[in-house]
Parts: C-alpha cells; structure tokens; sequence
C-alpha cells in the first residue's frame, strides 16, 4: 500500500465528524467539503469509485421508478434516491467531491439489451474522461463476439448482475466472454451476493463454478457479497484476482438489514488490497458521505482506508 504523506494542495485536511446520516439532506457544497475533508486528511489526491451508475436517462429513470415502487428485488425497502438529478449534476457533482474516476455500471435484465447499452456507454466514456470506460453483457448468442467489440473499443471495466438479469454466472453461452475477460485482464464488477433480495443464482455457488474454470478472471464482487460476506471473504482469499467493493456495506442502512460480521473484520483487514470502493451512487439512500464514514469507523486504520479508497483503484485501472 502506498503511504501517502502529504495532502493535495486544495484539500481541506480539517477533521469531520462522524454523524449519522440525515436522509434527504442538501448534498451541495457542504457534503463536498466534508468528503473533501476525509480524504484530505488521508493524503490521497482523491477518490476511485468503482461502482456508480450512469446509463442511458430512460432506463435510469425505469431503474429510479422501480426503487420508488418498493420492488421485490430491492426488498421491497423504503429506498429514497438521494442523488435524483440530471446526469451533467451528477458528474459535476462526483467531480466536486473530488472522485478522481468513477464508472458508469450498468446491465441488461433481457437479451437483447447488451450491445446497445455497451454503444451508449462508449459515447458516455468518450464526452466524460474521468468516467472509466463500462461495458456489460448477458447470456445469450453472440455475446462473446459483442465483449470482445466492447474490450477492442477501449471498455476497462464490465458490470455482471445476476440478481437483475436472473442468470446463472456459469451459463455455458457466457464461458468464453469469461475467457474473452480472464485473457484481457479486464475486471467485472459483478452483483452476485442474495442482498437485498435472493434471487435463484445469487450467493456463492455459481461464482465458485466460474471462477474454477477461469481462476485468473478479475471479478470485483459488489456489496461486499452481502449478505454472504464470509463465503465471498472465502473466494477472495483462495483467487488472488478476486476483489470486493465496498458498496453500501457497513453504512447503518445495511447494517440495520445485513449486518457484516464482526468476527471478520480481521479477514476484511487482511485483504486490504483487494477492497475497493463503491457507492452505488446516485442510487443511495443516504448521503455519499455516509459510505466513507462507515468505513472510517471499522477502525481498521488510514493505511487501509488509503488503499481502498484510492490506492487499489489506482493501480487496479493504471490511473
């Protein structure tokens, strides 16, 4: 991990407190200061945030629709969209929060959907340079020759969500895809864990299958794979391109509903470089600043907490 010693000239290395969240609050320029100020005080030039969503404005707004009407696969949770704006406030906004690159996570939930998504998200990646290029797939024909379009069009990341598009991970028609990814060295932030709702292929098991035929496959597994977080701990520490991403983990809204255990948090400790963060963001339910106080208060300690939220990004995308 790099030890990073001095603040960026234009942060604010000013302590902030850890208070609870206030739903719905102004996430202006306030919040910006107090995120600022948290990495500030780490002495990183930034965030690298794996997992925030950016798709075309009439999917999102049927994505914002159906947490609105409390569906079966958010658990049917009260679940506020804190960040409900147009896409050029939100990038203004990640941006005045200081995220150094972000992604634009997002799936398909038929056939059909895949290659079209994946143009838009080139465009998207082409007019927002700090947006990391995402790409996603589906299992159906053609989808190996499409993330192959996608790795040769320049994608650094792909988005898999099994809960969503309530596929098995280790389908046949996806097997050579995951060979396509595996040989590139592309990571694939995959929804896999059964939070906040099962679905028939969520949990460990048909990651594992994946993953033992294509043990280099760089999956990033999103929510920490709540609520199987030991199981997913497990995988991470038997494939060493295995990673986690810390989105909405630990925040008293997953707490409340999935709690992380803590007779692991010393496993959690010791894959320090292999946990990213995540938002979920604008998606979220509480403000963004909750996300980085709850990992503040594992107490798990700044060499740790520069690596995930900045370091292994870093490294991981060649930033």
């Amino acid at each position: 991990m790099k030890d990073h010693r001095t603040a960026p000239a234009d942060a604010d290395p000013g302590a902030s407190g850890d208070s609870a969240p206030a739903a719905g609050r102004d996430s202006g320029g306030e919040e910006a200061g107090e995120v600022r100020r948290f990495w500030g005080r780490l002495g990183i030039p930034g965030l690298v945030d794996v997992h925030t969503h950016f798709m075309p404005e009439r999917v999102l707004r049927k994505v914002w629709d159906y947490f609105d009407a409390l569906g079966t696969l958010t658990g049917g949770l009260e679940w506020p969209i804190t960040y409900r704006k147009e896409e050029a406030e939100r990038t203004a906004l990640l941006r005045e929060f200081g995220v150094r690159a972000f992604t634009a996570m997002l799936y398909p939930h038929k056939p059909g959907m895949a290659r079209w998504l994946n143009g838009w998200a080139a465009d998207f990646a082409r007019r927002t340079p700090d947006c990391l290029h995402t790409a996603t797939l589906f299992p159906e024909p053609g989808v190996e020759a499409y993330v192959r379009e996608a790795v040769e069009a320049g994608a650094r990341v792909f988005k898999a969500h099994v809960q969503v598009g309530a596929y098995d991970p280790a389908d046949e028609l996806l097997d050579r895809a995951w060979g396509v990814l595996a040989e590139a060295g592309i990571p694939v932030v995959i929804h896999c864990g059964s939070g906040p709702a099962p679905g028939k292929h969520t949990g460990p098991g048909p990651v594992a299958r994946v993953l033992a035929r294509h043990p280099r496959l760089r999956l990033v597994v999103a929510h920490m794979g709540m609520p199987e977080y030991e199981d997913f701990l497990g995988l991470a520490e038997r494939y060493e391109e295995v990673r986690l991403d810390t989105t909405m983990a630990f925040t008293d809204f997953a707490e409340r509903l999935m709690p992380f255990p803590r007779r692991a948090l010393p496993r959690l400790a010791g894959l320090g470089d292999r946990v990213l963060l995540g938002s979920d963001f604008p998606n979220i339910p509480y403000p963004y600043a909750h996300q980085l106080q709850a990992l503040e208060r594992l107490g798990l300690g700044e060499a740790w907490l520069r690596a995930v939220c900045h370091d292994n990004g870093a490294r991981l995308f060649g930033l």
